[in-house]
């Protein structure tokens, strides 16, 4: 008897498809490709558990080797004032300009390294989070906002030693302070998409960390950290001091500082850089167009993290 040859060929409804054609038909996606922004975000959303509790962590191994622990938050940004005190304070002579200047300072201090560190730390993000990213299928935002949430528990931690120092000098408690709690939630906005630009550029360019605290530190020289943005009036050409003055941390500092100082509101020394509504009108669009362009620009590089 001849033997019976059975045909192999799909004779049914998906005979003559593509793989991508089947794919598409039963709801395949490619491995690792990026998911539409919406449901990105709301993946990320569901993180947030996680996101909280890594940037603890991060706190809590940062500090576990050493004697004096988390009271390093507070002594870092302390240690930076005191060395700007002596410098520009006491040798330079800023302080006979600036009424209270050591809570001035630290104003500008503690707001700023709020941002830089968001800034340098972010460009690390990915870098230092790769054998992760590797190993395990989740949204990569995660570890650049769980850096930013790291650098708001520090910051807050700085803003009670602030408040202590504003009040040691005989700043009073003023209706002002209620500025701060939506100032400090549009740094962190602002911070936030910045975290995710430097998150995806540093992954792309992994010697950027090198570089980044130079340029944080001349962002500093030119954000009226050390003395009033007010200056670059005196001392700029008409346009670029007005972009000098766009500087967001400028606007941030400056908000910041008109909440806390009242004892001398009136001197010179503390005039605003732009007046009131102006200044709140570019914290607010500073924060929603830095969150808005950095959130989307990382998302657009979802697929090549942890690549190569």
């Amino acid at each position: 008897m001849g033997a019976r040859v059975v045909s192999t060929t799909s004779v049914g409804p998906e005979a003559g498809l593509s793989g991508a054609e089947l794919a598409t038909r039963y709801g395949l996606a490619v491995a690792g490709a990026r998911p539409g922004i919406v449901t990105y975000t709301r993946q990320l959303w569901s993180y947030r558990n996680f996101i909280v509790t890594y940037a603890s962590s991060i706190i809590s191994a940062s500090f576990s080797k050493a004697r004096l622990g988390r009271l390093w938050q507070v002594l870092t940004p302390l240690s930076n004032a005191a060395v700007y005190y002596l410098i520009f304070g006491v040798l330079v002579g800023t302080k006979r300009d600036v009424p209270n200047f050591i809570t001035y300072l630290c104003i500008g201090i503690f707001t700023f390294l709020f941002t830089s560190a968001s800034a340098v730390q972010g460009v690390q993000s990915v870098t230092k989070n790769l054998a992760m990213i590797r190993a395990l299928h989740f949204p990569r935002a995660t570890v650049s906002l769980a850096t930013t949430w790291t650098q708001l528990q520090n910051f807050l931690a700085a803003m009670v030693v602030l408040l202590a120092i504003a009040l040691a000098t005989h700043e009073p408690i003023s209706h002002t302070w209620i500025y701060m709690p939506p100032c400090i939630a549009l740094q962190l906005m602002f911070n936030t998409g910045l975290g995710f630009a430097c998150a995806r550029i540093g992954a792309k360019i992994p010697d950027l960390k090198q570089l980044a605290p130079f340029v944080t530190r001349t962002w500093m020289y030119l954000s009226g950290v050390l003395y009033s943005a007010t200056k670059f009036d005196a001392n700029l050409p008409g346009p670029l001091a007005t972009v000098a003055k766009l500087n967001p941390a400028v606007v941030y500092i400056d908000i910041m500082r008109h909440a806390l100082l009242r004892r001398f509101a009136n001197s010179p020394a503390y005039a605003w850089v732009w007046p009131p509504m102006v200044t709140w009108a570019l914290a607010i669009g500073w924060a929603v167009v830095a969150l808005a362009a950095g959130y989307i620009y990382f998302w657009r590089g979802e697929e090549e993290y942890g690549r190569g």
